[in-house]
């Protein structure tokens, strides 16, 4: 009897993390429709030659986020991880992207980094990722932006 209550149970928890996704995914099309929907993400290559700290994201001169990092969060970057850094709505037409990365650079010094790019919405979805890498050459972090949709 108490056996059969414990898989009712297990089986119920499942259906309701179920849901509650079914109802995260609704919620997200509902708040970020297809034909307006941005987001914004960071990933790190490697990331030797820079320790992020913090970073800023300004999306046509308007603030849109602040993120401080935890070892946790660098841990999962330098892993491979994907931040999503900004999820909003933008209407179709030109804008201005920039991100102002503030951290350690090379031989411990305060760094500070801006990267800015124009990028053209359309009415499809659109993602711009931000990607901190090494250029070993240079022995300096290296910041990359692309536009996918």
């Amino acid at each position: 009897e108490e056996g059969s209550l414990d898989a009712d149970i297990e089986a119920l928890k499942k259906e309701v993390l179920s849901l509650n996704r079914d109802l995260f995914i609704l919620e997200e099309d509902l708040l970020f429709p297809a034909n307006t929907q941005f987001s914004i993400f960071l990933s790190m290559d490697s990331g030797a030659l820079f320790s992020l700290d913090s970073v800023q994201v300004k999306v046509d001169d308007k603030n849109v986020a602040n993120h401080l990092y935890t070892e946790r969060e660098l841990a999962a970057l330098k892993r491979g991880g994907v931040q999503r850094l900004y999820i909003g709505n933008l209407p179709s037409g030109e804008h201005e992207i920039i991100a102002i990365f503030t951290g350690i650079g090379p031989k411990g010094r305060d760094y500070r980094r801006g990267e800015s790019i124009v990028s053209e919405k359309t009415t499809d979805p659109q993602f711009v990722e931000f990607t901190i890498a090494d250029d070993t050459g240079k022995e300096q972090p290296q910041f990359n932006v692309r536009v996918w949709e």
